[in-house]
């Protein structure tokens, strides 16, 4: 059980620390591809089926890296 909670707790302290890129285009596609690995983790970790952690990783590592550029 600790193990799993310290897979859990290392995900986010992992994204914040990784940069994304420069432009909206950079940090949408990063942010994407780091999404997908946190749902992949959090859904191993979990237990839960990894296809639907790994589309909604996707979707929120892309929508956040998108909104968080910076203008150009």
């Amino acid at each position: 059980m600790k193990s799993r909670f310290s897979a859990v707790m290392l995900v986010p302290l992992a994204l914040s620390l990784s940069a994304c890129g420069d432009t909206w285009g950079q940090r949408a596609v990063t942010g994407g591809a780091i999404g997908t690995g946190a749902g992949l983790a959090v859904g191993a970790v979990a237990g839960l089926p990894l296809l639907g952690t790994a589309l909604v990783g996707t979707a929120l590592g892309a929508g956040i890296g998108a909104a968080t550029a910076k203008e150009n």
